[in-house]
C-alpha cells in the first residue's frame, strides 16, 4: 500500500464515511487553512476535496522538480489537516478536474471552492458551478481586488508603479504621515549594484527527506520519466515546517542583500541574495501578507524592504489583475488576441527527436477540452513567430550567458527574475522567437510559473507581445548590460567589446521593428542612435541575427570564426 495512503488511512479512521461536515475542494496552489472555508469551519464540521490527476501533470511537459513539489506539498498538507481533525477525501484519477469532480459531487453534494488562481482552473469548474455541483467563495490570498486595481489604473495601459503607489497610501505600508519612507516610493535605482563575489551568497536550504517525499519522487521519475529536468530531493521543501524552515533562512541571510543585489546575476551563485520563497507563496504554504509583515517588523535597509514589498504587494498583485481584466491577454484594447487551439509542449518533443505530443493522446476516455481550455492567447506585437532552438532544452549555444541560465533551470527549476528577463526573455525577443512558445517554456520549466504570473511575464513584459498594454518599451539590451550586471562573459568564447553577436542582435532588433516601436518615447534615443548606423552596420547586425537565428533553430553552436567568416562572405569586412 501507498505510504501516504497509509499515513492518511491511520490518521483519520473513518471520518470520512461518517458524520455530516461541510466539503471543500481545496485546487493544488491553495494549501492553507488560515484563510477561506478552512479557516471559518472548525475541523470537525469541514471536508476537504483534494485531486491528484495525472491529466494535469501531462497536459505540458512540467519540469520534474515541479511535479514533485506540487505532489508533495499537497500530500503533506492532507495529512496535516487530517491531524487537525479534518476529513479528508484524496482522489487519485487519470481525468480532469471537473469530471472528478463532478463526481466526488454526486457522493458528498454540493462542494465548497475559493476561486482557482489559475485561468485553466477556474474554465474547467465553471459548468460544476453553473450546475449547482461548486459554490465558488472569494478566494482570500490576494492583497487587494479588483476595485482597487480598477480605481488605481483606471483604463489601459495600465502601469505598476500606479498601482504600487496606490496600494501603499491605502494600506500605508512603509509610509510614515502620508509620505513614502525613504523619501520615494521605489528605491529600484540603489538595487542595481554588481556582485563580485562579496558579501558572500548563501547557499539554499536543504531539507530532510521523509517517505512521502521519497513516496513522490518515485513516482514522478517513473511517470514522467519523459519530461524534462530532474529532481533534487534534498531541495524539495513538501512540509508546513520546510516552508517555515525557508522562509526562516530568507530572513536570516538574504533580506539584508536583497536590495542591492537584486539584479546582479552571477555563475557563481544563481540564487544570490533572492529568497527562493515564490513556490511556496504562490501555492500559499506562506502568504503573502504575513511574509510582508515579518519583513517590516525587520530592521533592514529601506531599499531591501522597499524592493521585496515592491515584488509581493506591487508586481505580483498587479499581474494578477491584468490577467484577469484581459482574460489571459485574450481580450486587448486593439481587439481580440490569435488563441492556440491546443497546447504546445514549448519545443520540448523536437528538442528531444520525439513525436510532438498533443491532446489527442490524453488517457484512454479523456473527452476534448477544445470547448473549454486552448492552448493560450498568441499576440505578438512586432510578429515574431520563431520556433524555439533545442538550446532552451539543454543543447549547447554558445552563449555562454543563456547555456549558463539553462542549465541552472534544468537542474532546479528555478533562476531568479533578472535572468529570466534580461537573459532568456531578451535572447528570445532579439531573436524573435514565438512569444507563446516562449511562455510555454517559462510555463513548463520552472517550478513557480501558473498561467496567472507566466503570460503577464512574458507575453506582457518579457517579449513586449502585448505593446505597451502593462509596460512602456521592451526590455531588450546589447552584451553591454550582461557585462556590467554579471560575470557570464568571464568564460564565454564572445567578447562582449568585439565580438557578442547580443549587440548586434539588439541594433537589428530595433532596426527591424522600427515601424513598430517609433513613436514610444521610452526608446526615442536607441532609436535615433540606431538610425545613425551606417549601412554596413545595420547590414553586419541583419547577418549576425540571420546566423544567430538559423543555427541556434538548427541545433547547432555558435562559434566566434565562424560567425565572422559569415559576416565577411556577405559584408565584405568583420570591422
Amino acid at each position: 500500500m501507498s505510504v501516504f495512503v497509509e499515513q492518511l488511512r491511520r490518521l483519520q479512521g473513518d471520518r470520512v464515511a461518517h458524520g455530516s461536515r461541510t466539503w471543500v475542494f481545496v485546487a493544488y496552489d491553495q494549501l492553507t487553512d488560515d484563510f477561506g472555508p478552512l479557516e471559518v469551519h472548525s475541523p470537525d464540521e469541514v471536508g476537504v476535496v483534494l485531486v491528484e490527476s495525472t491529466w494535469k501533470a501531462r497536459r505540458r511537459p512540467y519540469h520534474q522538480q515541479k511535479l514533485a513539489l506540487i505532489l508533495s506539498n499537497q500530500r503533506h498538507f492532507a495529512l496535516e489537516q487530517a491531524r487537525r481533525g479534518v476529513a479528508v477525501h484524496y482522489v487519485f484519477t487519470d481525468q480532469p478536474y471537473d469530471e472528478a469532480l463532478r463526481a466526488v459531487s454526486s457522493e458528498r453534494g454540493r462542494l465548497l471552492a475559493m476561486e482557482p488562481a489559475e485561468r485553466e482552473l477556474r474554465k474547467l469548474l465553471e459548468p460544476l458551478v453553473s450546475d449547482g455541483c461548486i459554490t465558488p467563495v472569494p478566494h482570500g490570498g490576494w492583497l487587494t481586488d479588483a476595485e482597487t486595481f480598477n480605481r488605481a489604473c483606471g483604463q489601459p495601459p495600465w502601469r505598476m508603479d500606479v498601482f504600487y503607489r496606490a496600494v501603499r497610501k491605502h494600506t500605508g505600508i512603509l509610509m510614515s504621515d502620508g509620505q513614502p519612507d525613504g523619501g520615494k516610493y521605489s528605491h529600484d535605482a540603489d538595487n542595481r549594484q554588481r556582485w563580485d563575489g562579496a558579501p558572500p551568497a548563501p547557499s539554499p536550504p536543504t531539507f530532510a527527506v521523509d517517505p512521502i517525499k521519497e513516496e513522490v519522487c518515485a513516482l514522478v521519475r517513473a511517470r514522467f520519466a519523459d519530461h524534462p529536468g530532474a529532481i533534487e530531493i534534498e531541495r524539495l521543501p513538501g512540509t508546513i515546517a520546510d516552508a517555515e524552515k525557508v522562509w526562516h533562512w530568507a530572513k536570516s541571510v538574504c533580506m539584508r542583500h536583497f536590495g542591492p543585489y537584486e539584479d546582479a546575476m552571477s555563475t557563481r551563485s544563481a540564487t544570490l541574495f533572492h529568497t527562493l520563497i515564490s513556490p511556496l507563496l504562490n501555492l500559499h504554504r506562506l502568504l503573502p501578507r504575513r511574509v510582508v509583515d515579518d519583513v517590516l517588523a525587520l530592521e533592514l535597509p529601506i531599499n531591501s524592504a522597499e524592493g521585496f514589498v515592491r515584488q509581493v504587494i506591487g508586481w505580483r498583485e498587479f499581474v494578477r489583475h491584468v490577467h484577469r481584466e484581459t482574460d489571459g491577454f485574450r481580450r486587448l484594447p486593439d481587439g481580440p488576441a490569435p488563441v492556440c487551439e491546443a497546447v504546445g509542449d514549448a519545443g520540448w518533443a523536437y528538442a528531444m527527436d520525439e513525436a510532438a505530443t498533443d491532446e489527442a493522446e490524453a488517457p484512454t476516455g479523456a473527452r476534448s477540452y477544445h470547448d473549454l481550455l486552448d492552448g493560450g492567447a498568441a499576440p505578438s506585437r512586432v510578429g515574431a513567430d520563431g520556433a524555439l532552438p533545442a538550446a532552451l532544452w539543454g543543447r549547447t549555444s554558445g552563449l555562454h550567458c543563456l547555456d549558463s541560465v539553462v542549465a541552472g533551470v534544468l537542474q532546479t527549476g528555478y533562476s531568479h527574475h533578472i535572468t529570466r528577463l534580461m537573459i532568456i526573455s531578451n535572447l528570445g525577443t532579439l531573436l524573435d522567437w514565438s512569444p507563446r512558445a516562449l511562455t510555454d517554456w517559462f510555463w513548463c520549466a520552472y517550478i513557480d510559473a501558473y498561467d496567472w504570473v507566466v503570460e503577464p511575464n512574458v507575453l506582457g513584459m518579457g517579449t513586449y507581445a502585448v505593446g505597451d498594454l502593462m509596460t512602456t518599451k521592451p526590455y531588450v539590451s546589447g552584451a553591454a548590460y550582461i557585462r556590467k550586471m554579471s560575470d557570464f562573459c568571464v568564460d564565454c568564447a564572445f567578447d562582449p567589446k568585439k565580438d557578442c553577436p547580443v549587440t548586434h542582435l539588439y541594433w537589428a532588433y530595433l532596426e527591424r521593428h522600427r515601424p513598430c516601436l517609433d513613436g514610444n518615447h521610452r526608446l526615442r534615443l536607441p532609436l535615433a542612435s540606431a538610425r545613425k548606423r551606417s549601412a554596413t552596420r545595420k547590414t553586419r547586425d541583419a547577418v549576425v541575427f540571420e546566423v544567430v537565428r538559423t543555427t541556434l533553430e538548427a541545433g547547432g553552436r555558435l562559434d566566434p570564426d565562424r560567425l565572422a567568416e559569415r559576416v565577411k562572405a556577405v559584408v565584405g569586412t568583420t570591422d
